[in-house]
């Protein structure tokens, strides 16, 4: 019987995702682990950050912070594992949690989906896709379902495709954990249906940027990881290699949330943006497109979303140009943070939330470092 029991639980395990969501229980931040991944080779000519020896002066009474010392205490208690502050181009402080160091790897989560968006610009100013106001369905026949053919690829960008979608990370029968521990994608992509018409209202679901992938992948002709290998991570001076988790073996990539790097790799991608898509003079990523990801304007759909980044609202955002405070945010409080006026760029990884708003958080720290 014992025998029977543990042979019922491998079959389960293997085919279906409830079972792997109660074995690896919730998700973290070393997931990669658990998953096939797809490699991504580091940059040939690497670039290095400068390290800053002085101390760091803050001003930060809402959090108890005004130095060095008070944000390690801060980052150890709210659950921080990796912490790095750069200031025109300059290490101005770095931390990171008891058995973590520079060269550990920490998976993403949703950050993953703004690498997505730079590929899918990218794949535009290439010639594979025509423009973001191509259906889906130009892409993806398979999708036969009722009304898919009225979204657009930029109400996917903007997440306001209008899909049926449940996004709760903690249920073992929702979708993010179908997405996330099941072992087809395209057979979740293929039961997808609509519940109101596509760009009325903004609705976070992480299978969105899911689409994206598909649509990458199958308008480029190469995988996800190797597109991103060749288009971006090689040319943004990255010092190591990196990996995105597979559905299975020599499966999908998961889009929507499972590229893994090191915490110094993450901050260039930051840098990237914050110099327009350009890194060290070479356009990376089209110059429009970043604008439109990472600025406002009359046309700009939502004050806190566009194209898979956030912003910190800005209500005033007209008096700035449409320049606003930016970042890539992931499922446990991973961050990486860009105040284009104060030229910083902040990253922030974490086991959990901590307790703490790292939005507004952050906002705050980025706009006082001097």
């Amino acid at each position: 019987m014992r025998y029977l029991f543990l042979i019922t639980l491998v079959l389960l395990f293997n085919s279906c995702h409830v079972a792997r969501f109660f074995v690896y229980n919730f998700a973290n931040i070393t997931d990669y682990k658990k998953f096939h991944n797809s490699e991504i080779a580091q940059s040939d000519t690497p670039f290095k950050f400068q390290v800053s020896d002085r101390e760091l002066s803050l001003h930060l009474p809402k959090y108890s912070i005004y130095n060095d010392v008070d944000l390690d205490r801060f980052n150890e208690l709210h659950k921080s594992v990796a912490f790095v502050i750069i200031k025109n181009d300059s290490i101005v402080y770095q931390w990171y949690a008891d058995k973590y160091e520079r060269n550990t790897t920490f998976t993403s989560f949703s950050m993953a989906k703004s690498y997505v968006s730079a590929l899918v610009g990218i794949a535009i100013e290439e010639g594979f896709i025509s423009s973001v106001e191509d259906p889906i369905t130009d892409y993806l026949s398979e999708f036969k379902n009722s009304g898919f053919e009225n979204i657009t690829i930029e109400n996917v960008l903007n997440m306001r495709t209008g899909i049926a979608y449940k996004e709760n990370y903690y249920s073992p029968f929702g979708n993010v954990a179908i997405g996330y521990y099941g072992r087809s994608l395209d057979r979740h992509l293929n039961k997808l249906k609509i519940k109101r018409e596509p760009g009325k209202q903004f609705d976070y679901v992480s299978i969105a940027t899911q689409i994206l992938g598909e649509i990458i992948e199958k308008s480029t002709g190469k995988s996800l990881s190797l597109y991103c290998e060749d288009k971006i991570w090689k040319k943004i001076g990255t010092e190591f290699g990196a990996t995105w988790s597979l559905d299975r073996k020599d499966g999908m990539e998961k889009a929507f949330c499972c590229l893994n790097a090191k915490a110094v790799d993450y901050a260039k991608m930051g840098r990237l943006y914050l110099h327009g898509g350009a890194w060290e003079g070479a356009q990376v990523v089209p110059k429009e497109w970043v604008k439109a990801s990472v600025e406002k304007s009359s046309s700009s759909k939502d004050n806190f979303y566009a194209y898979q980044w956030w912003h910190f609202p800005d209500y005033n955002s007209e008096n700035n140009n449409g320049i606003v405070d930016f970042y890539m945010q992931g499922h446990l409080g991973q961050y990486v943070y860009v105040n284009p006026n104060n030229n910083a760029i902040i990253v922030r990884l974490g086991t959990n939330r901590g307790g703490v708003y790292w939005d507004g958080m952050l906002n705050e720290l980025a706009a006082t470092i001097k």
